[in-house]
């Protein structure tokens, strides 16, 4: 399996259309919003400045882009270039497939959360006490765990053709929804009532906790844990379902 999760990174590495839009994108996305407010005041609902919050908002989406995006439409092509029968004839079990799979699109996500922040303390002088740095760099490449094996999930499930397109509205829906784009306490009641049971919001909400010198939420924390068993278990029954298929 270890051998697998390496050749999953070094795949990922040189992709450079695919580092662009995990590593670049959201450092972009983190200089046009948090620049068009001179950060007077908290972001509603919370206790930080808008730069702090959006810093944590924009390194989860940035590894929620790597984990989601990379994984699911690469196992697609795979299945349909016949890759993943050919690991199915090794002594990798399928669970092994599966984990390789998460830990592979998971290690991906670590620059893409250093950038962010890197880009928050030059530009935007985003200032913590230094245990919070790598504190706050853990819980988000942990959490990010999630959508790896969200995006794995739909990688078995959705052909070549239809993978994109899905995974886009998960994709954007989870950001949105969750509030990574934009507090969530801005939405309305019924949308703020819909938002506290997503995925998105529960992970950003990590790094938020860090960033105010506190800890995570249990709430969040096992939040997370269920959608994390969810979405592997998913992945794990789809594999077997498809290799059924083959």
């Amino acid at each position: 399996m270890n051998a697998l999760i390496r050749l999953e990174v070094l795949r990922t590495l040189r992709n450079k259309k695919f580092m662009f839009f995990s590593v670049v994108y959201p450092s972009v996305i983190y200089l046009l919003i948090s620049g068009t407010q001179s950060g007077a005041g908290n972001v509603p609902g919370t206790d930080l400045p808008l730069q702090a919050f959006f810093m944590v908002s924009m390194a989860s989406f940035g590894a929620l882009t790597a984990v989601l995006m990379g994984n699911s439409e690469r196992i697609a092509k795979e299945r349909e270039k016949g890759w993943v029968r050919q690991l199915r004839l090794t002594a990798l079990p399928g669970r092994g497939h599966v984990l390789a799979k998460i830990a592979g699109a998971a290690v991906v996500t670590l620059p893409c959360i250093v950038v962010v922040f890197v880009v928050a303390a030059v530009a935007r002088h985003v200032r913590l006490e230094a245990w919070q740095w790598p504190v706050l760099t853990l819980v988000i490449w942990a959490g990010s765990l999630v959508f790896a094996a969200l995006g794995v999930a739909i990688g078995y499930l959705a052909s070549g053709d239809a993978v994109r397109p899905l995974t886009m509205i998960v994709y954007f829906g989870l950001s949105i929804l969750g509030g990574l784009w934009m507090p969530a306490a801005t939405f309305p009641r019924w949308l703020q009532n819909i938002s506290e049971w997503l995925p998105t919001h529960a992970y950003a909400a990590l790094g938020q906790a860090v960033e105010t010198g506190g800890a995570p939420a249990a709430r969040d924390v096992a939040l997370l844990c269920a959608y994390f068993l969810l979405f592997a278990g998913g992945a794990a029954w789809l594999y077997r379902k498809d290799a059924v298929k083959a």
